[in-house]
């Protein structure tokens, strides 16, 4: 497949449907945010389109008109398509793994017990001067500000909260893909400070937030990670469906058709 620029997009509402939740916002925060990919077939009337942002894909269109190492460049990526891609995905890479994922959508009527904040401990908005201070995360919690483009465009975007203590960030929670509708919120605490139960400040000061601007948030986690259902549920998220994404191991290596050399 070939990067497009987003003057070359066709009209994305058969692609990827604007206002849905959870994944569905990946290509809304790439339009709206410009970080991240456009993917295609071919740049005139493509047949298969993907939108990429921080190790996520989404993918659609027709399978069939993939050549054979087409997806190759989504190798070690989260992949969300249709099942008729599903084969496609097997015969491209060394393995694939799915991975089942529950959704669950902020219902504001629901009751949150607020945490009391730990002294020395204080939970705000991210503004640019905390860039540093995100950058300074564990290689284990990069991810948090891949979908800003780093720590900077994620202190930056006013989407984005944390628990800090001497200019140190202890938990962060940020909108990870902003929608028109709906923003896709995650959540990184730091090992030693678990327990405290600063996500859910972080989370509460941030679905606040969302809501003021007048759109939900959403959470996507993997079925078998209890502790973020848990968290979810507590902020007051419920479960709205199911749902598998992929993860991509190396691309498979394709053989190179041999040349005969005259004798």
């Amino acid at each position: 497949m070939i990067e497009i620029g987003p003057q070359q997009l066709p009209s994305l509402s058969r692609w990827f449907p604007s206002g849905s939740p959870g994944p569905g916002t990946l290509a809304e925060h790439v339009l709206t945010t410009g970080t991240g990919h456009w993917w295609a077939d071919r740049p005139d009337r493509p047949r298969v389109l993907a939108v990429t942002c921080a190790d996520h894909v989404l993918l659609r269109g027709d399978p069939g008109a993939l050549a054979p190492d087409a997806l190759a460049r989504f190798a070690d990526q989260y992949v969300e398509t249709p099942a008729r891609f599903w084969p496609a995905l097997g015969s491209a890479f060394e393995r694939v793994v799915p991975w089942e994922r529950m959704m669950y959508v902020h219902q504001p009527q629901a009751p949150v017990s607020l945490p009391r904040t730990p002294r020395g401990v204080t939970v705000r908005r991210l503004t640019p001067a905390d860039g540093p201070a995100l950058a300074g995360l564990h290689s284990e919690n990069a991810w948090i500000h891949a979908s800003w483009g780093g720590p900077a465009g994620l202190a930056a975007s006013g989407h984005g909260w944390a628990a800090l203590a001497k200019g140190r960030v202890l938990s962060v929670a940020c909108t990870y893909f902003l929608g028109s509708a709906y923003e896709d919120i995650a959540v990184a605490t730091v090992p030693d400070r678990r327990r405290e139960r600063l996500a859910l400040a972080c989370v509460a000061g941030l679905t606040a937030d969302i809501q003021a601007r007048g759109h939900t948030a959403s959470w996507c986690c993997s079925r078998d990670n209890r502790p973020s259902r848990r968290l979810a549920w507590t902020a007051g998220f419920r479960l709205t469906r199911e749902y598998v994404h992929h993860a991509t191991g190396p691309a498979l290596a394709r053989a190179v058709p041999a040349t005969s050399v005259p004798a």
